[in-house]
């Protein structure tokens, strides 16, 4: 296998159009490898300056999760530092967790933040929403947010070879109107997604979040998503 390392995005797509195969920190494909065989071509972004950004309103995609510090809100943080053990931290990245892994623990994190991600084809970069980087997993080059006024995450404790554990992400950012609460849900391997405007209430609130994706939510994870959102600074009035 040759593995390139474009320096630039424009060398990056000219790998992409002969073929190359995106490997991100190969923590999910490795195995695959061994088994199946190797790609003739492979491509990193580790030496792409713009797929290795790092701030409060943007990460790479390059980035690998154990860099994930006090620069980016604290949803995205604790996102990060609740996958794998720290040597899959130390080599996996933000574009291999949200384009290449089922599990995709980032999502919900990104979600509540509104993110938007730029992404690299052959043909060239545009920006695109996170629905379209799911469903057709482009290479990310990195992912942008507005800062939130607050934001919380929770992952429940898994059972060793049973199911994803659930995950309850949330962010409170300004809008014209005042606040908008934004919430995530991965359950199984589903992840569900809803808003609603911050008022002086927090049973309204929780009643407007109700009425979205998660009508159907089981109790036992509204209780985690009711529990979040009463504690979230910005996500509720003052009952």
């Amino acid at each position: 296998m040759l593995l390139r390392l474009p320096t630039s995005v424009s060398a990056a797509q000219e790998c992409l159009a002969e073929g190359a195969v995106p490997i991100g920190g190969a923590t999910l494909v490795w195995a695959t490898w061994q088994r199946d065989g190797f790609p003739e071509l492979a491509m990193s972004l580790r030496d792409v300056p713009e797929a290795n950004v790092l701030g409060r309103e943007t990460v790479g995609g390059a980035v690998v999760l154990d860099r994930m510090d006090g620069r980016v809100p604290d949803v995205l943080r604790l996102a990060a530092a609740g996958v794998g053990t720290g040597a899959v931290r130390r080599t996996a990245t933000v574009g291999g967790n949200l384009v290449g892994s089922a599990l995709r623990c980032l999502l919900p994190a990104a979600i509540v933040l509104d993110a938007r991600a730029t992404v690299l084809e052959p043909h060239g970069v545009h920006e695109t929403d996170l629905s379209e980087l799911v469903a057709k997993r482009p290479v990310l080059l990195s992912l942008r947010w507005r800062e939130p006024i607050a934001c919380a995450y929770r992952k429940l404790a898994g059972e060793a070879g049973g199911p994803p554990p659930l995950v309850v992400a949330s962010a409170v950012h300004a809008d014209d109107g005042g606040g908008r609460l934004r919430v995530a849900v991965r359950e199984g391997y589903d992840v569900l997604s809803g808003s609603a405007p911050c008022g002086t209430d927090t049973e309204e609130v929780l009643d407007a979040l109700r009425a979205t994706a998660f009508a159907d939510l089981p109790a036992a994870a509204w209780q985690v998503v009711r529990s979040q959102v009463t504690g979230l600074p910005g996500g509720r009035g003052r009952d």
